[in-house]
């Protein structure tokens, strides 16, 4: 069965992380989230036109 989050425990994860790591640091993690997503997509695009091309090339 899968995990199924909830709004009770999005709010619980919410408080957890408040306690953890304070209200002043979290636009810190939050934006540092945000660049490594972009940076891990972004990677993933790039792995997947250089696939893309090695197929074009051995096609050939």
């Amino acid at each position: 069965m899968p995990f199924r989050f909830g709004p009770m425990e999005l709010i619980i994860v919410l408080v957890v992380v408040l306690i953890i790591f304070g209200v002043g640091r979290l636009p810190e993690i939050g934006g540092a989230m945000g660049k490594a997503i972009k940076e891990f997509r972004n990677t993933q695009k790039d792995d997947l036109s250089v696939e893309d091309q090695e197929s074009v090339t051995k096609d050939k």
